[in-house]
């Protein structure tokens, strides 16, 4: 069952979703219902951007489900990614390594244990100590100092790892906290170096995610649909955590899913079922009614 908005909006042009907690099921699949409600909305004439916080290289989840343009926004809004072609980069936002290094030094004061991993546009590294949710052999493990080091080099492995960290930017930085509640340690770290850089995070974890200051899911879809003429009121827009408020206060309709964080369910216009009742394909399924 879906809530929406008691002011009808625009026609609907474009459909902006959030894939984990919010498309996907917990188990990182795609329903047969959603997947026929993202066909029947590109066949109606409306584009679907899928918006995240995930790097291009977890795309393939969804590449076969995007039709029209290809294009999905990656890494909180720093990664314009082409789904049509391999799930190649065409557009970033980096985060500036030597600003990346004053945000490590800063919350290191703030909130000793804190530890970091590095996401550049050809994977990620971490510190010794950090968690790595996804075990990725290509990592370097080492220190922030070096992984964020000017001079910094990806393993001399065949494919587009190689090379020195200018041919690599910074996506973000991820910090993480093994003790911290993860709304307190979002907070504390805002507070101590938010003039620095954009802090969000996704995950149920002590997990932040540090980008380019003003880098933002809203700040790059709100540029993607200025290139195609689309207001933000001609925009419906899908999420689950605190990464995605921006892009659903942005939107003229937004809908939170039964199972979003409650700072999201406070941001949203309306709700809809959780990811694993197909809340996303709910709505559309609607939308494309009323048309």
């Amino acid at each position: 069952m879906t809530d929406a908005p008691a002011t009808p909006p625009r026609p609907t042009r474009l459909i902006a979703t959030d894939l984990d907690g919010t498309l996907l099921h917990d188990d990182k699949t795609v329903s047969g219902r959603t997947i026929a409600a993202l066909a029947a909305a590109e066949q109606a004439g409306i584009e679907v951007f899928f918006v995240t916080g995930r790097p291009a290289r977890w795309m393939d989840v969804v590449s076969d489900h995007v039709h029209g343009h290809g294009l999905a926004i990656c890494a909180n809004g720093a990664a314009v990614v082409d789904l049509h072609r391999e799930n190649r980069i065409v557009e970033v936002s980096p985060l500036d390594h030597t600003v990346a290094l004053d945000v490590v030094h800063a919350l290191r004061a703030a909130a000793p244990g804190t530890t970091f991993a590095v996401e550049r546009t050809s994977g990620i590294h971490y510190e010794p100590q950090y968690p790595p949710f996804l075990l990725d052999p290509a990592a370097v493990i080492a220190p922030a100092e070096k992984l964020l080091a000017e001079d910094f080099a990806a393993p001399a492995n065949p494919g587009p790892t190689n090379g020195a960290a200018s041919d690599h930017p910074v996506l973000k930085l991820l910090a993480h906290h093994p003790e911290l509640d993860p709304d307190a340690f979002l907070t504390l770290a805002r507070a101590a170096s938010g003039h620095l850089a954009s802090f969000t995070r996704s995950s149920p974890t002590a997990l932040l995610e540090i980008s380019g200051l003003g880098v933002s899911k809203a700040g790059t879809l709100a540029r993607c649909c200025t290139e195609r003429g689309i207001s933000p009121d001609e925009v419906v827009a899908f999420g689950d955590m605190p990464n995605d408020i921006e892009m659903l206060t942005w939107a003229g309709t937004s809908y939170a899913m039964a199972n979003a964080h409650p700072d999201v369910l406070t941001a949203t216009t309306g709700r809809t079922a959780s990811n694993n009742d197909d809340g996303v394909a709910a709505v559309i399924e609607q939308i494309l009614h009323e048309r």
